[in-house]
């Protein structure tokens, strides 16, 4: 098994899964203080139902994989990486604007959470199915971004498996240090870290993405017997269909199936061969994100700021 790929599953469910036991642990503290711990039942099934849901969805999602990999070989070539691109398209979508979110609400999030919980559980009929759809939606919400960033990488087998069950029992271990034991963690550096991580993380899967819908167009032209790919520069030079010619090509001396370098590709999206195309959206996404992600950590210091100088 190929435990590089382990690596980014595991960041991606390790900050994916503490965001959701902060809902967790918020709406279950707020529970003991109103002396309603008697709806806890009700927690523990919205997260059970949550990561059922979450598993169902990968296992439908794999299982739409396997009804292209049956098709013709060039239909399967062309479905395959359209499927890939547009998988890779919505998990780009959704984690980054998780990132962005997150950091933006997340000082707000403990007394909206308490605000929802507190109106949730005034009319004691439904009281016990308000909290369990808060919940639900809050592991579901967290559990699809994850399936969903597996599925644009088509990983199968056991990788996935252990890397998402480590994320989740490093998750629950800081829940539990949280609210259990009271240990304290500056959650704000650690979501600061994990949000640099997954930004690049997520870079790395634009590379991928962008790769994987050029070969869809070159597989639809080879399906439909259309030129739909620009003309090659040369008879010995390598290019792809649509993102020009090479700008970086280490294949000889670092390459990418081999250690580190295979690391550094399943973390980082690293190819040993890039094309144009895939540089300049590579690096037009980590700038792009990148300024709206530390321009949210800086209105966040400065709303931190104020708020110690009125309280002054």
């Amino acid at each position: 098994m190929d435990f590089s790929g382990v690596l980014p599953i595991f960041a991606i469910t390790l900050r994916e899964g503490v965001e959701a036991a902060l809902v967790v642990g918020i709406v279950m503290a707020y529970l003991k203080k109103v002396d309603r711990s008697s709806l806890n039942p009700w927690v523990f099934g919205g997260i059970g139902t949550g990561i059922f849901a979450s598993f169902i969805v990968g296992i439908f999602l794999n299982w739409l994989v396997k009804q292209v990999e049956n098709k013709e070989p060039m239909q399967a070539a062309f479905y395959s990486q359209f499927w890939q691109g547009v998988l890779g398209i919505t998990a780009i979508i959704m984690l980054s604007w998780m990132l962005v979110w997150m950091t933006e609400n997340a000082k707000a999030l403990k007394g909206e959470i308490e605000g929802q919980i507190g109106k949730a559980i005034a009319n004691e009929k439904s009281a016990g199915w308000a909290v369990f759809i808060l919940i639900l939606i809050a592991v579901l919400r967290e559990g699809f971004e994850v399936v969903i960033f597996i599925s644009a990488k088509l990983q199968g087998g056991l990788v996935p498996i252990v890397g998402a069950i480590a994320g989740l029992v490093g998750a629950v271990a800081i829940g539990i240090a949280l609210f259990q034991f009271g240990i304290r963690i500056n959650l704000q550096v650690f979501f600061q870290a994990m949000g640099i991580f997954l930004l690049l993380i997520v870079a790395g899967l634009v590379v991928s993405v962008i790769g994987h819908l050029d070969k869809a167009v070159a597989a639809y032209g080879q399906l439909t017997q259309t030129s739909t790919c620009l003309p090659a520069t040369s008879a010995t030079e390598m290019s792809s269909c649509l993102l020009g010619g090479l700008v970086w090509d280490v294949h000889d001396t670092f390459p990418d199936t081999r250690f580190p370098a295979i690391l550094l590709k399943a973390m980082f999206g690293f190819r040993d061969r890039l094309f144009l195309g895939q540089a300049l959206v590579y690096f037009t996404f980590l700038i792009s994100a990148g300024f709206l992600y530390f321009q949210s950590l800086a209105g966040k210091s400065i709303s931190k700021q104020q708020g110690g100088s009125a309280a002054k």
